[in-house]
């Protein structure tokens, strides 16, 4: 065996070797790394998207919170201030009913004051008269001197 022929046999073969290994090995190895590498971009690329979305829903919801903790206080400030209302208006409802009581209470007593009054005035009048007839030791006649009578009930 010659070292030029065996030399030249596995150069041929080595060629060969490069050849099919080029041709039907090479490119589906290559577009499977590819593939494989434009999926590895895509999915970090989607991470990186959905990082973003994720901090722009954050802030979405951090905004979120702080209007409702705002409207909330809004809330409660009216609720405040509607409570604060109704305590007032119905202090001013009593305060009026108290007024309206007591002043029912005061004329229903200066009515019966001006009744008792009369009633005194007659009983008065009536003791005048029983007076006058034993001091001048005969009857009075209440009906003739009415007017009279009457005169004496309001001075006294």
């Amino acid at each position: 065996m010659n070292i030029n022929l065996t030399l030249f046999a596995q150069a041929l073969m080595f060629a060969a070797f490069i050849w099919v290994i080029a041709t039907k090995i090479w490119p589906p190895l290559s577009n499977a790394i590819e593939e494989r590498q434009k999926k590895i971009a895509d999915g970090l690329a989607a991470a990186d998207r959905a990082k973003q979305e994720l901090a722009d829903a954050d802030a979405r919801v951090a905004d979120e919170i702080r209007k409702a903790r705002v409207d909330a206080g809004q809330i409660t400030d009216k609720a405040h201030q509607q409570a604060t209302q109704i305590v007032d208006k119905a202090k001013q409802d009593a305060l009026a009913e108290a007024a309206r009581q007591r002043a029912a209470a005061e004329a229903e007593i200066a009515n019966l004051s001006a009744k008792a009054k009369e009633v005194l005035r007659t009983q008065v009048a009536a003791l005048a008269v029983r007076g006058a007839e034993k001091v001048l030791g005969r009857e009075i006649d209440a009906a003739r001197h009415r007017e009279l009578l009457d005169q004496v009930a309001t001075e006294i």
